[in-house]
Order: C-alpha cells, then sequence, then structure tokens
C-alpha cells in the first residue's frame, strides 16, 4: 500500500505528495527487517550469542535508515535539477530537507536541544554546496564546479571538528576522511547524471548509499561508548 501511494503521487505529478509516500514506503520497510531479523535470532540462537542492547541498536539503525535516505533523496533531487524538471526539484529538495531534520533529531535524541540546533544548519550547508556544484555542471561552468568541491572538502574538516568537539572517540581526521568519501560518492552522481549514463548513476547512487554506514556505524559505536549508562550493552 505505502508504495502504491507512491506510484499514484507519481502518476498525479504531485510530487510533493510522492516523496512524502516515499519516505513513509522507506520507514515502513524498517517494520519488516525488524521481525525478519529478530525471527532469525530466534531460529539460530548459537550464531547470535550477543544481544545487542536495544537502545544501542535503534540508534544505529536510525542512523543508518537517515543517512542511506540522504543520499537516495540527494540524488533525486539532483536528478530532476538537471533534467529541468523543477516541481519535483523542488519536492525532492523539501523530503531531503524533512530528512535532515529527522537526522538533527537523532542527535538532538542523545546530545539534546543546543546540539540539534547547532548540527541542523551545519549540515544543511554541504547540501548547499552540492546544490552549487550541480548548477556549476548544468551550466558547464568549472569555475564554479571547483569552487563548490573546494568548499565542500573545506566543509569536512568543519564536520570532523564539530563531531570530535560533541564527542571525544570521534576522531576529526577520521570523521572528515569518511564524509570526504561521502562527498566523491555523492559527485559521482552527479556526474553521471548529467551525461545523461542512466546505468552508471544509478550504480553510482547505490554506492553512495552504501557508504553512509561507514559514517553511521562509528558515529553509533562512539555514541555509545561515550554514554555507557545509556546503553548498557555495546552494539555489534
Amino acid at each position: 500500500m505505502t508504495l502504491k501511494a507512491v506510484i499514484d503521487a507519481q502518476a498525479a505529478k504531485d510530487y510533493a505528495r510522492a516523496y512524502a509516500a516515499e519516505r513513509t514506503a522507506v520507514a515502513h520497510m524498517q517494520m519488516i527487517a525488524d521481525p525478519l531479523a529478530s525471527a532469525i535470532v530466534k531460529q539460530y540462537p548459537d550464531k547470535f550469542t550477543g544481544k545487542a542492547d536495544a537502545a544501542a541498536a535503534g540508534l544505529r539503525t536510525t542512523l543508518n535508515l537517515g543517512l542511506r535516505e540522504h543520499a537516495y533523496l540527494a540524488g533525486a533531487a539532483t536528478n530532476a535539477a538537471l533534467g529541468g524538471r523543477d516541481a519535483e526539484f523542488k519536492a525532492a529538495a523539501g523530503a531531503l530537507d524533512a530528512n535532515s531534520v529527522d537526522i538533527a533529531k537523532a542527535i538532538g535524541s542523545v546530545y539534546g536541544k543546543d546540539a540539534e540546533q547547532a548540527f541542523l544548519p551545519l549540515w544543511r550547508r554541504h547540501i548547499g554546496f552540492f546544490v552549487d556544484y550541480t548548477v556549476g555542471v548544468a551550466t558547464k561552468d568549472k569555475a564554479k564546479q571547483d569552487k563548490a568541491v573546494g568548499n565542500l572538502i573545506g566543509y569536512t574538516q568543519d564536520f570532523g571538528a564539530f563531531l570530535q568537539a560533541a564527542n571525544p572517540n570521534l576522531p576529526k581526521q577520521v570523521v572528515a576522511d569518511l564524509v570526504k568519501h561521502h562527498v566523491i560518492t555523492l559527485k559521482s552522481v552527479v556526474d553521471a547524471q548529467a551525461a545523461k549514463d542512466q546505468a552508471g548513476a544509478y550504480t553510482a547512487m547505490r554506492a553512495a548509499a552504501g557508504h553512509m554506514q561507514m559514517i553511521a556505524d562509528p558515529l553509533a559505536v562512539a555514541i555509545v561508548k561515550q554514554f555507557p549508562d545509556r546503553f548498557t550493552a555495546s552494539a555489534k
């Protein structure tokens, strides 16, 4: 039913509703994945000797889902922008920002409202730089592209410093390198979309989404390590 709602909204060219329905459909998949995982663990208890605390596992799941969704929505937005589909771009950008708010809330659930409010504009900034890069690609403005890439590389250091200040278990350069790979993988998506290499674009988008686990997992583990009283077992 959730995916049918996406198709119906797409057919009606109601892009805002389509992206809202798509986010609902993605979130609903956890309702399938969680019981499936629980059933497998129950079936093969000897293969799952440790038991991750539910709160720790939930944090890791939340961060992974949110960051993967970020990658896919970003790719949808850039694809619409490069294709000149303005209404679709605005809807995708709106869904992407709603995803950003959710990621910030996940951070705030651990560090508090002030951290949430500080994180959100910082996270939004790299999205703005990607918009600049996409515009540069669309207009064949090499200088604009280069400036956007430079801003994105500089952003990785700012983001790394922010997370290290919040959590000493997240070294600045380690975080910066992980976010740099996010920049590289998503840039590959935009470049393939601009070249109208759709097969390459979707392959690159899957790689970009898959890479987000390399950010989400260390972040979740570091938070669990920082707040052991909140997470009674380590997330493994």
